[in-house]
Order: C-alpha cells, then structure tokens, then sequence
C-alpha cells in the first residue's frame, strides 16, 4: 500500500484583478511517484471553476526554498524570510502563489519520511511503467 502524504495548507494567489485572495489549498506525494509533489487548488481558485492540479519536483520544492529554481511551467523562488513563490505557466496563462516557507518545509520533512532523499530510484519499476506506456499506445 502507497504512503501518501497529504497536507492542507494557506496560500495566497497573487492576482492583479479583482484583488490577491488568500485560498487553502493542498500539497500532496505519494510513494508510488517518488520524485513528483502535488499542489491542488480549488474550484474557487481558477478562472474556470474546476479543480488544479500541478505535478512537479519534490527537488524543485526544495530548491526554490533556498533560491531560484526551476524550468519550464513551474518555478519557486524565496520571498523574503518567510515566503516562497510558486509560479505556474500553461497555454492559457499563468499564476503565482506564495505560501509559508515553514509549510513547505514541514511538507517536505514528512515527504522525506516517507521517500528519503536520493532512495526514490529504488522505487522505481521501470519495466512496469514502460509495459504500461506500451499497452496505452
């Protein structure tokens, strides 16, 4: 059975109009995808009234609490001493989120209670995954 970490946390998404809004969304990993985090947001959050979902590196959390990282459709960066940024890019636009560094380090703490640092190879199936691939083509 997969452990699953799931983590109810307050952030903030930075818009220009109507205003910024404080919205409570979700950090979530699992043991079954040991290198990728999760973010969820609620239907109130999008333009379009359904639930987002963001997959990116456990790795890229981690960094962009220490400075600049990612590439691609998602990037984090601190914000001050007790602020991180979540930026997400897609066709139809993008969106910032600033969260509370601390949540994301406890996210982090228990995520690598689960999976240690550098241990996520082993969970790996590849031949699995690739049989999986191959049947949906």
């Amino acid at each position: 059975m997969p452990d699953i970490i799931d983590h109810a946390v307050q952030a903030g998404l930075i818009a220009t109009a109507p205003q910024s809004r404080a919205v409570l969304a979700r950090l979530r990993y699992k043991s079954t995808d040991p290198f990728a985090v999760q973010a969820i947001f609620p239907a109130a959050a999008s333009l379009d009234g359904a639930e987002v979902r963001w997959t990116f590196g456990r790795d890229l959390l981690a960094a962009g609490l220490l400075g600049p990282a990612g590439e691609g459709d998602v990037h984090a960066w601190p914000c001050g001493p007790r602020h991180t940024m979540l930026e997400f890019h897609a066709a139809d636009g993008m969106a910032m989120v600033r969260f509370a560094s601390a949540d994301l380090r406890r996210f982090l703490a228990s995520a690598y209670l689960v999976v240690p640092r550098g241990a996520e190879p082993r969970l790996l199936d590849v031949d699995a995954d690739l049989a999986a691939l191959l049947r949906e083509a």
